[in-house]
């Protein structure tokens, strides 16, 4: 009996290439694994993170933060007027240590908010530099090839990569097939298969190859390999502000501005108020600093920063590699979703579902003719024909070799495929190819052959018809199958607002089909590469952003065109260059997980800021009734937290106000939860946890520390 075998793997090249004539030892590196999913507080991130905090007081590196850098001033505005006085020998100087030391630490706390942000995006950058180095490449020269460093090799060299070898660069298999382990860019175990034409010729710089040997074209110069982009993007240090940063940068400094003069006025205000009134205290320089700092928004001045970067990182451990920041904020606000039919909504290759017998043939003889003239076909759609017919009717592959069978290779000029074996003449193809071959053999169809190719044809599958010479036994039915929960997970793009289009070469009829069964909101039919860029500027142009995936050349002007542009490792440069973020998995469906991300990267600022400012208001009913409760006794109905004294008030409020920072990293870092709802239900759970939150929380927080300060004897 014959029985089905697996596609042999192909022997090595053509010309198998000498060795070098010197004997050179070409070498190779072992790539490392990708830094994936540490810890939130692993201890070498977090020792880096408080090592970066101290040189981030720099104040030309501050700067760039308006609200931290004048909290740094106030500090040391503050340590200067506490060393003045510790030589003029003035007392009450335990007030201004502490003051002096909590704005420090405030300070402090933000940058170490941020640099735990950039810490772990630099120690996935020094895992991918391990693999670097100088790897040694077999460079093509005539018909021999030579041993040179990597660094050496120029975008159009050739080179051979065998069993063990570390690719060179980033390149394109020109020849041959090999198992390479791609583990140090995608952190994934499982071997890929590289070969030459088509969409999984494309191989990048420092992968290892694990069997066979293949001739790669380089295509990058040193310093531009793929690895060395991803270094670069994954530090972090000088990632761009994104436009929505830039905003919010720019209210929280106006507001910053608005209190530093509005506390600038309390100090003559207070003088005349004590010299009319004959009693009461000016605020020293310490206090007024500490009212500025608990007034402006330093909560989200922060960790604004550290929300950016950690949201790049959160991208980073789903494999995908953004260009920008902005690629990542784009993503959370996209409106419409171009998902491509092959791959992604459905598997990618069609399967047989379905024998469908004419009158007078019995499905078991119809799975029978099939099986047989499907056993030399290799394609995906021909094994599954086997498959059908081993798992529904219990038909095995046969022993054919006594029967001297002819198989007949599947053709494009014919359409069919087949096997003439014992004086049969069995045939399988397209629906038209073998109704013409029974009618020139003088046979009739029956006559419901069209009808059920139609039906099949308006259903999204694919008709093959299968005939014994001049008699045709039936139709296999071949469908695309749809991927498990994809539905499922277009429902949920639907209830994040996002409008799922599906882009497929197929015509009207057939993507209607799987249109439907998808569950998608729309289809794009015979869809060329001008189609998709009209569609994309025509929904932008309606006031939409756009995302789509793609991997080929042709989706290159689309993936560039379209907001969010979801390129495949696997596929062209053209389309890796085009995109502003590339899938190291290959994995089309992973742009659903990056716009969950994106939306993530905008509630968790968005839930920040609420918090920040509900934060301040409730420390302005706080301290300022306290503050001021010597100069103006009726102030003291408004303290209502019966604080213990203005100096406790005052360095509890700016004890708190550091301490809440610090607390709110992990969740900085993490983002807040995101479900799938309406844009109406998350402004409503933002109000309520986050700035219900931030104006509760202060009350007890500021209570709390006060009374500690007076039991320690600290105020």
């Amino acid at each position: 009996m014959a029985t089905l075998t697996e596609t042999p793997i192909p022997a090595p090249l053509k010309d198998p290439i000498p060795g070098p004539p010197s004997g050179q030892d070409p070498g190779s590196l072992l790539p490392g694994k990708l830094v994936r999913a540490r810890p939130l507080f692993d201890p070498e991130i977090v020792r880096r993170a408080l090592r970066d905090s101290f040189l981030k007081l720099n104040p030309l590196t501050l700067m760039k933060n308006p609200v931290m850098f004048v909290v740094e001033v106030g500090a040391a505005l503050v340590t200067v007027f506490l060393l003045r006085d510790l030589f003029t020998g003035a007392g009450g100087l335990g007030f201004e240590v502490q003051i002096a030391i909590w704005l420090w630490f405030t300070v402090l706390f933000a940058n170490f908010a941020e640099a735990m942000a950039e810490a772990r995006g630099k120690a996935q950058a020094d895992a991918l530099r391990k693999t670097k180095g100088d790897a040694m490449a077999k460079r093509l020269v005539g018909k021999k090839y030579e041993v040179v460093p990597a660094s050496k090799l120029r975008s159009g060299d050739v080179v051979i990569a065998e069993t063990g070898d570390l690719i060179p660069g980033d390149g394109e298999v020109i020849e041959g097939i090999a198992t390479v382990d791609e583990s140090v860019i995608t952190g994934e175990s499982a071997p890929v298969i590289r070969e030459s034409g088509g969409d999984r010729s494309a191989v990048t710089g420092g992968t290892k190859v694990l069997s066979d040997q293949v001739r790669i074209r380089i295509t990058s110069n040193p310093g531009e390999t793929f690895l060395d982009k991803m270094i670069a993007l994954v530090e972090g240090a000088e990632r761009q502000k994104t436009p929505n940063e830039i905003a919010l940068n720019i209210l929280i400094a106006g507001l910053t501005l608005i209190f530093l003069l509005a506390v600038a006025t309390l100090h003559p205000f207070a003088v005349y108020a004590v010299s009319s009134a004959g009693a009461g205290v000016v605020p020293t320089i310490a206090v007024l600093v500490s009212l500025l700092v608990c007034l402006i928004p330093t909560t989200i001045g922060g960790l604004l920063s550290a929300i950016g970067i950690a949201g790049m990182d959160r991208v980073m451990q789903h494999n995908v590699l953004a260009m920008s920041g902005k690629a990542v904020e784009a993503s959370g606000d996209v409106n419409t979703l171009l998902l491509d039919k092959t791959g992604t909504i459905t598997l990618g290759n069609r399967q047989a579902v379905e024998f469908i017998a004419f009158e007078g043939v019995t499905e078991e003889e119809l799975a029978d003719a099939a099986q047989l003239s499907s056993l030399a076909d290799e394609t995906p759609e021909g094994r599954s024909v086997v498959v059908l017919a081993k798992e529904k009717y219990g038909l095995r592959g046969r022993e054919v070799a006594e029967h001297e069978a002819h198989f007949i290779p599947f053709s494009a000029y014919t359409r069919m495929s087949g096997v003439d074996i014992d004086g049969r003449s069995l045939r399988k193809g397209a629906s038209s190819a073998i109704a013409k071959l029974v009618e020139d053999a003088g046979g009739s169809l029956p006559a419901n052959f069209q009808e059920v190719s139609d039906r099949i044809s308006r259903t999204g599958g694919t008709p093959l018809a299968v005939a014994d010479g001049r008699r045709a036994l039936g139709i296999i039915h071949l469908k695309d199958i749809v991927k498990g929960g994809m539905k499922e997970r277009i429902a949920q793009l639907r209830a994040m607002g996002i409008r799922s289009v599906m882009i497929t070469g197929d015509n009207p009829l057939t993507a209607a089909a799987i249109a439907q069964e998808a569950g998608v909101d729309d289809f794009l039919a015979q869809a060329t590469p001008g189609d998709k860029l009209t569609y994309i500027k025509r929904e932008q142009g309606e006031g939409r952003l756009v995302a789509m995936t793609g991997d080929g050349t042709n989706d290159a002007p689309a993936l560039a065109q379209a907001d969010v542009g979801l390129a495949m490792n696997t596929g062209t440069m053209a389309a890796k260059e085009a995109g502003n973020m590339v899938d190291l998995d290959s994995n089309p469906t992973k742009l659903i997980e990056v716009v969950a991300i994106g939306k993530q990267l905008l509630i968790t600022r968005g839930a920040l800021t609420t918090f920040s400012i509900a934060n301040d208001v409730a420390k302005y009913f706080a301290i300022i009734p306290a503050m001021f409760l010597a100069t103006y006794p009726a102030l003291s109905r408004f303290n209502i937290m019966q604080l213990h004294s203005p100096q406790s008030a005052v360095l509890a409020a700016v004890i708190f106000n550091a301490l809440i920072i610090i607390a709110l990293v992990p969740l900085a870092l993490r983002g807040v939860k995101y479900r799938p709802v309406g844009a109406a239900s998350l402004l409503r759970r933002n109000v309520l946890i986050y700035g219900l939150g931030g104006i509760l929380v202060p009350f007890p927080g500021i209570w709390l520390i006060d009374r500690l300060l007076v039991l320690l004897h600290l105020a």
